[in-house]
């Protein structure tokens, strides 16, 4: 059974206007009514939405946790703001980018066959030990884990009942440890913290809403309350 259902994605950014618009563009998303922070990107369901959370702190290491996302061209993401890091070649079919704050993040040149409108393809996390990781928030969320034994990648992908809203959950490797807070972090709905922290999670901070959290190789993410009155996802014992 699971512990825990994924709920949003939340950025940290020091300028949410020029970041806001940017993401919007590049994942197809709205900005939500209203002012406030953090903002919201909002999608076609809750569970796609991207929120901006303004922090005084500059970014200062790679992303340990960045996003694919599909693109019709790599010139579109730079009309929008984004720099080309690393280009794509013949073995490596992606090109590695940065955000208009210098965010890493992937952009995959689809046919346009295969554009959505939504254009997150996959969330990836930097692990010392991939597998692990994967394994690890395969049980928290109920997902089952694949991989690459050869490249040492490991994911969970979004099953038919769409768990994620996006295609997969990809665990690589690095050798450098993790250097300060994520930048980049998803929220969960969970039944029980507790069982978050019998799992292997540690409790970083309480807030009236939720509560973060740090799972094993400690990148934050946030618990919140299971929501009853969402009808979009089963209930994490699979009752319906």
């Amino acid at each position: 059974m699971a512990l825990a259902r994924f709920q949003d994605l939340c950025l940290d950014v020091a300028d949410e206007g020029r970041q806001g618009a940017f993401w919007a563009a590049a994942l197809g998303l709205a900005r939500g009514p209203g002012p406030g922070d953090p903002a919201v990107l909002e999608g076609p369901t809750p569970r796609h939405a991207l929120w901006l959370n303004t922090v005084p702190e500059p970014r200062t290491v790679k992303h340990r946790v960045h996003l694919d996302v599909d693109t019709d061209s790599v010139e579109t993401l730079q009309a929008l703001g984004a720099t080309v890091l690393v280009p794509a070649t013949d073995e490596r079919r992606w090109t590695i980018m940065a955000d208009p704050e210098g965010g890493e993040f992937c952009a995959f040149v689809r046919p346009p066959e295969r554009l959505r409108s939504y254009r997150l393809y996959e969330v990836v996390v930097d692990c010392a030990v991939p597998e692990r990781m994967a394994r690890w928030w395969g049980e928290v969320l109920g997902l089952p884990v694949a991989g690459d034994t050869e490249h040492d990648w490991w994911w969970l992908d979004a099953g038919p009942d769409g768990a994620l809203p996006f295609e997969s959950l990809v665990f690589v490797p690095v050798p450098e440890p993790k250097r300060g807070k994520n930048r980049l972090h998803w929220d969960v709905q969970a039944s029980s913290v507790d069982a978050l922290v019998a799992a292997g999670a540690v409790v970083l901070g309480e807030q009236p809403r939720w509560t973060v959290m740090a799972d094993p190789e400690g990148n934050e993410f946030c618990a919140f309350p299971v929501d009853t009155e969402d009808t979009d996802i089963q209930d994490l014992d699979g009752d319906g």
